[in-house]
């Protein structure tokens, strides 16, 4: 743990957690070829945790949200197949703000990589964004 003296001279904001280019294949799409074929997708998650001080000054698990967790829920997820990317993008939030009470705020943005639109392009994406 640390010092007692190293905290009264700062206060920690609720920290922040980011899990970044996840990839996953999944079966996702509104044409039926999409969901049979399926797709590679990318997905990031920002997440906001309160009351964070047992990990930062004990090193404590319970004080913070396990990435292994986090990316076995989105795995799952994803896993699921969806018409559209705000509904996977909804099921991932759900699951996280029903599973961590201490989480505050968290960001999903998933991307098709390849999407069918014709267009060349890196991948095509939603960002959905949820608050306690």
């Amino acid at each position: 743990p640390l010092p007692p003296s190293d905290s009264l001279f700062m206060t920690f904001e609720p920290l922040e957690i980011a899990l970044r280019n996840l990839h996953f294949y999944a079966h996702h799409g509104v044409l039926p070829q999409e969901r049979e074929v399926g797709a590679h997708f990318t997905l990031n998650l920002w997440l906001t945790v309160e009351e964070a001080e047992a990990a930062i000054n004990e090193d404590r698990l319970e004080g913070t949200i396990s990435y292994a967790d986090v990316y076995a829920m989105a795995q799952e997820e994803m896993q699921t197949p969806s018409q559209l990317l705000e509904h996977v993008a909804g099921r991932i939030l759900h699951r996280l703000f029903n599973t961590y009470p201490r989480l505050v705020e968290a960001t999903c943005e998933l991307s098709k990589d390849n999407p069918p639109t014709g267009a060349k392009c890196d991948g095509c994406a939603v960002t959905l964004t949820a608050h306690r």
